[in-house]
């Protein structure tokens, strides 16, 4: 009798420890991503990694997907890739590499991976931000032939091309304006303009003779070589 009670005992015990395992197996599913903010030239390969910690033989389901605009839409389901994906990708492990990146492919990816067990279905999961990086393209430079003195005057100098966003610097007769700080040689120069160098604006509050001259307006955003719109001459 004891030793019938020592096996249940002991049969039970081997039931609860398997339970026990299956369940912290699963239940510690971590998923995780050797980069969650992945960065890739235009035309270059992107490598998206997904990890997970589940056991060898356990029945395991992969899924990719894009979220765009609070829009979520598959790119690897099934088995598969889907969409403009279908023959630029390939799995990597759990991961995927695309290749020919285009700045359409810039935005948020999931990896999602769901374990079957006694318990249910459980799910991990990780997030990887891509960012197709984009050279600047020329810019298109707005600049009057002619102003009247004390007038207020705008020129203009804008990209839409490159990723991250181009920052703008404009010239007169070949020199390099200064910012307005307020402080430094920008102050002793007398600046009589407002630069903006993430807007790519260029304001004279009261424009004078002096500010008579050629104009253009470099855009660069750190890839590629930088993009220059061509001279224009402002009269006052």
């Amino acid at each position: 009798m004891a030793t019938h009670v020592a096996s249940h005992a002991l049969n039970l015990s081997q039931v609860l420890s398997r339970q026990y395992a299956t369940y912290h197996e699963v239940t510690g599913i971590a998923i995780k991503t050797d980069n969650k903010n992945v960065k890739a030239e235009e035309f270059k390969e992107a490598i998206l990694s997904c990890k997970h910690s589940v056991s060898e033989g356990m029945s395991l389901r992969i899924e990719w997907k894009k979220i765009q605009s609070q829009e979520v839409s598959f790119v690897y389901y099934n088995g598969e890739f889907t969409g403009d994906l279908k023959d630029r990708a390939e799995m990597l492990n759990m991961g995927i590499r695309i290749r020919n990146v285009t700045r359409k492919d810039s935005g948020t990816y999931r990896c999602e991976i769901s374990v079957k067990s006694e318990e249910g279905q459980r799910l991990g999961e990780a997030t990887i931000t891509l960012t197709v990086l984009v050279p600047p393209t020329t810019p298109i430079c707005v600049v009057p032939n002619s102003a009247m003195t004390g007038t207020v005057v705008e020129l203009s100098c804008k990209e839409a091309e490159g990723s991250p966003p181009s920052e703008y610097q404009w010239y007169k007769n070949g020199v390099a304006l200064l910012e307005k700080t307020g402080m430094g040689s920008a102050r002793t120069a007398n600046i009589t303009y407002t630069m903006n160098k993430k807007s790519g604006t260029l304001i004279f509050n009261t424009v004078s003779k002096n500010d008579t001259g050629e104009y253009f307006c470099v855009a660069s955003n750190g890839i590629g070589l930088p993009q220059k719109c061509s001279m224009k001459r402002m009269q006052v």
